[in-house]
């Protein structure tokens, strides 16, 4: 791949890396980026094989055990099975996010992933974090904050709430976190190899910019860590202003202490390029993936953990406020039309038109961001009311949360799941039942549509859909059978 570096940075990589490193990472950006998807294990078996098992070529991730490489890009688009949430496409640097939070943490947490979108380190987390834990994932930028919704709906664990905040909203919240994840906003060295775009708009200018910047994003959000609690400071790029000099004012600064990660020496992970404090860098040619920089910093403090501090029986002004909500509460018509659709465990609310579904267990909490925050998507969206009918939401075909017979069930072929996944119309077997039904591939529900006999109403989400007309004359089938043996 030739690739024409802006001269500023490669005399400072050069520096920075040292001859011998430059050379390796040089050579690495020749080489075609790596393709690697993360398989999702709320919905899918394969992880408990191995998640290279009956994918041809495959191999492992190291450090994430949901992590695949796979031996060329198909076409994800074209793969329901991708719309549906059983794996996600992420590069595999910053899957490393997964063998952070099983390393350092085995309690259930509260955590903020603070600048999430487009949803790779919010899915990882989830699936990293012990059961009972909660994530905030925000995103400042609308449109990207509209992605970040979609991809943690289409992941479908209902313990997760989307929010469209800056950091400094998040002081006025009164929510406290065990762990703040700030994947900052960057120059994007990183990203050169498979963005030519991002060569094209580096500049050193930039470069002071963005590290100014991300000390603003962290000053920002420090209040909101608990005491004790972990930041997770990361970019995606290689200079030192961004990395290693920002987490070192972080730490003298703000007052923390880093927090050593230990990795194997076969991964190829560098450590920091100036000066002693435990870092983690991930450079192209040494490591397989993307140029990927992070660093766990404890702040002072002993530690309270945050979920205790925002128990229900805490606090009179939160069970005042509440009580002043009781048109987000639960009414007894809507309850009995949703109850059947979503476990037990789930709470119904209105959110104006919407019907939303949150976890009994932190309930509270919703209730709290929901007031304080621009909340986007929380637990589980059961539906639109309509007055005389409650539409149900993809949001919920797409949960875990969802009830197994929620709705009957129609089994698509191919061809089907796609034009469906387009939102066009598509034609049921004449025997379906009229109303609400579920359309699955290879069993794993994809959306709901509107039986009303002589035709079926897609319900498939407008900014959702496949907008390319082309259909491949197969199924780029990335994921074997599950109903196959696995070897």
């Amino acid at each position: 791949m030739d690739m024409t570096l802006p001269r500023d940075f490669e005399e400072y990589t050069r520096r920075l890396l040292g001859d011998d490193l430059y050379a390796t990472f040089i050579k690495g950006l020749a080489q075609e980026a790596p393709t690697s998807i993360r398989l999702n294990p709320f919905k899918t078996t394969l992880c408990q094989h191995g998640p290279s098992a009956g994918l041809p070529q495959a191999s492992p991730v190291p450090w994430c055990g949901q992590g695949v490489y796979l031996a060329d890009r198909p076409n994800f688009t074209f793969d329901p099975l991708f719309h549906a949430g059983l794996y996600y496409v992420q590069e595999a640097s910053s899957m490393f996010i997964d063998y952070i939070l099983r390393q350092l943490i085995h309690d259930p947490v509260l955590m903020l992933d603070l600048c999430a979108a487009p949803g790779g380190k919010t899915t990882a987390a989830r699936a990293a974090l012990p059961t009972g834990s909660l994530i905030l994932a925000n995103e400042p930028v609308r449109l990207r904050a509209s992605i970040l919704s979609e991809n943690v709906q289409k992941f479908g664990h209902p313990d997760v709430v989307v929010t469209h905040n800056f950091p400094k909203d998040y002081r006025q919240s009164g929510l406290r976190f065990d762990v703040v994840l700030a994947d900052v906003p960057c120059s994007g060295e990183g990203m050169f190899r498979k963005d030519e775009g991002a060569v094209g708009e580096w500049s050193m200018q930039n470069v002071e910019k963005c590290w100014q910047l991300q000390r603003s994003i962290i000053a920002d959000i420090w209040p909101c860590l608990a005491e004790g609690g972990l930041l997770i400071y990361s970019t995606c790029t290689f200079n030192a202003h961004e990395n290693e000099e920002n987490v070192d004012w972080i730490a003298r600064t703000l007052g923390a202490d880093f927090v050593e990660i230990e990795t194997p020496p076969e991964w190829g992970i560098t450590g920091s390029l100036i000066d002693d404090h435990p870092v983690c860098r991930f450079i192209p040619g040494k490591t397989k993936g993307e140029g990927f920089f992070v660093a766990v910093l404890r702040k002072h403090g002993d530690h309270v953990p945050a979920l205790s501090q925002l128990d229900t029986r805490a606090g009179k002004a939160d069970r005042k406020q509440r009580r002043g909500k009781s048109k987000a509460q639960e009414t007894s018509a809507i309850g009995n039309a949703c109850r059947a659709w979503v476990a037990p465990d789930v709470a119904i609310a209105r959110d104006q038109e919407q019907v939303v579904g949150v976890p009994v267990r932190w309930q509270h909490i919703y209730e709290r961001a929901r007031t304080t925050l621009r909340v986007l998507h929380a637990g589980v969206t059961l539906g639109t009311d309509k007055g005389r009918d409650i539409i149900p939401d993809t949001s919920l075909a797409l949960s875990t949360a969802l009830a197994p017979d929620a709705f009957p069930r129609i089994e698509a072929d191919y061809a089907t799941a796609i034009s469906y996944l387009r939102k066009e119309a598509i034609v049921l077997p004449p025997d379906t039942p009229r109303g609400f039904v579920l359309i699955t591939y290879r069993h794993q529900p994809l959306g709901l549509v509107k039986n009303i006999g002589n035709r079926a109403n897609n319900l498939y989400p407008q900014a959702w859909k496949i907008k390319s007309t082309h259909l491949p004359e197969l199924s780029p089938e990335v994921l074997p059978n599950e109903e196959a043996p696995v070897p």
